[in-house]
């Protein structure tokens, strides 16, 4: 509940009935609301949202169990809240709800929620593949490929066209980039199959999500409550958590420094932590704790909500200053020294023991040190949470859908996903261009084959046409020689006989002759 400039939180239970503030000026220091299932941390998690939104400051959470949609209904009168109200000796009280906008990493029960493969980078997606430094080695080479080419990475469609494109032409890009091995590439794109079935093939793409549009406020000056829908993104915690840290850098990325405000500029609260943290590398804990620890002087407060302290890494712990503990249960040895740590990192109340007081909680009291207005720890105090003004039940379907009317403008931008043209079209075109070059060069080729092939055709066929006329000129020349043979011949005959025939003659005259002179015949 917001008054002047401070959100009242609860109101302790000592004598003095002292009230619990928190500071607007001194909540982007970061926070911590931690406690037992059951304790009472979504009911702290909705008065600090709602005090942040009625002093307009814009809020992000998840919801993952699905009752913090109710922050846009008013609350409903009860026996018990009146109880509560008359304890706390709230005399202003009304129940009314905040302004609320419904976002969906899946894209059917919000505005949908989009961002880009790039966006996410190869360190991230690293780890929301669970890859090793190896792979992750070969991830980089691809990003860095698709950069030097100007191929955007948009989908997972554009990655795996990537992740092929560079294993095929790996031996070209070796000694630039590095070795890029088929097995790797090959763990890639398996790994890739999961996060396609949890719902990556529509998380990825366009248009990405522009967080400055969480940074809105009503007309009436409130803060915009931006509601993610995670129940079923829980099913795929690293997608939850990496999406998370992706929005914590994004926000670190883009905000301009603002030094010491007033008030924060935006508020973040990470559910269920631990998942944040579960098996994240040195590195990525490293920027999440430099993120943390610069991001307040953007104006940026981050809460942390989980079951226990011990679920955030020490580094990170130390820098979230203001600090709710709901009661914790200790069975065990571990679960004992886990609230003997949580008890010891108060600044002791000499009025109780914090241990035994972690242990005695109820259902929403809380041990509570909030930042005074010099920046230092308040004494702890045990107190008892006030209710929200909002619903403590989740919203009806009516609600949600009259939420979702009042983000027309938004839907309009979000709700149809665009395949612009990028990395995975790129290489297709590619693909298809240097299929059509074969083509064309097949036909080239096959039309000089076909040239040489009628070339050496039509020399055969002039070598045939001229042996043929030197077989018909020999044949010829041949029937030339035997016709000249012949008529010789026949010549020769013909002399022959008339030479025959004139000796003929000429010899019976001569012999006639000789006759009559040997016998003196005489002439007649």
């Amino acid at each position: 509940m917001l008054q002047d400039i401070a959100i009242w939180m609860g109101v302790g239970t000592g004598t003095d009935t002292k009230h619990v503030n928190l500071l607007l000026k001194q909540a982007n220091r970061h926070g911590l609301i931690a406690g037992a299932s059951g304790t009472g941390k979504t009911v702290t998690l909705k008065v600090m949202a709602e005090g942040f939104s009625h002093a307009g400051v814009p809020v992000f959470m998840a919801d993952v169990k699905g009752d913090i949609t109710g922050m846009c209904e008013a609350g409903a009168d009860s026996s018990d809240m009146c109880e509560r109200i008359e304890r706390f000796g709230i005399e202003d009280w009304s129940y009314q709800g905040c302004p609320v906008r419904l976002w969906d990493m899946h894209s059917d029960r919000g505005i949908p929620v989009r961002i880009t493969v790039s966006d996410m980078g190869p360190t991230m997606l690293s780890r929301l593949l669970g890859l090793t430094g190896v792979q992750q080695g070969v991830l980089d080479i691809v990003f860095r490929v698709a950069d030097d080419k100007g191929m955007l990475l948009i989908d997972l469609k554009d990655l795996r066209a990537m992740l092929n494109y560079v294993a095929e032409h790996a031996k070209e890009y070796e000694t630039t980039y590095g070795k890029v091995s088929s097995q790797s590439v090959g763990a890639i794109l398996r790994a890739l199959l999961p996060i396609e079935d949890e719902g990556g093939d529509v998380f990825f793409g366009e248009p990405a999500l522009d967080l400055t549009d969480w940074f809105a406020c009503t007309p009436a000056g409130e803060g915009c409550i931006n509601i993610l829908n995670a129940a079923e993104l829980m099913q795929s915690p690293r997608a939850y958590a990496m999406f998370l840290l992706w929005m914590l850098s994004e926000l670190f990325g883009t905000l301009p420094e603002a030094g010491d405000l007033e008030k924060p500029k935006f508020v973040f609260f990470f559910d269920e932590a631990h998942l944040l943290f579960d098996d994240m590398p040195t590195g990525l804990v490293d920027k999440v704790v430099q993120v943390v620890k610069l991001i307040r002087s953007k104006g940026v407060g981050v809460y942390f909500i989980t079951q226990s302290p011990s679920d955030i890494p020490d580094e990170v712990l130390a820098r979230l200053s203001n600090r709710i503990q709901h009661g914790l249960r200790a069975y065990t040895p571990a679960e004992q020294k886990v609230v003997r740590a949580a008890a010891t990192s108060f600044r002791a109340n000499p009025a109780f023991d914090s241990e035994e007081a972690l242990l005695e909680l109820g259902t929403g009291e809380a041990l509570v040190s909030l930042l005074n207005a010099d920046g230092r720890p308040e004494v702890v105090e045990r107190a008892k949470i006030l209710p929200p003004q909002c619903s403590v039940a989740a919203a009806s379907e009516a609600s949600l859908a009259d939420a979702l009317d009042a983000s027309r403008e938004l839907l309009e931008k979000y709700g149809q996903a665009i395949d612009r043209t990028s990395a995975f079209e790129q290489l297709e075109e590619t693909a298809e261009a240097a299929a059509e070059a074969d083509r064309l060069a097949a036909e080239r080729a096959a039309l000089e084959k076909e040239k040489a092939d009628l070339q050496v055709k039509e020399v055969r066929e002039a070598e045939k046409a001229a042996a043929k006329v030197e077989r018909e000129a020999a044949q010829e020349a041949k029937r030339a020689e035997r016709a000249r043979e012949k008529q010789q011949e026949q010549m020769m005959r013909g002399i022959g006989k008339l030479t025959m025939s004139i000796l003929g003659t000429f010899g019976r005259e001569a012999t006639r002759q000789i006759t009559r002179n040997l016998f003196g015949g005489r002439r007649r």
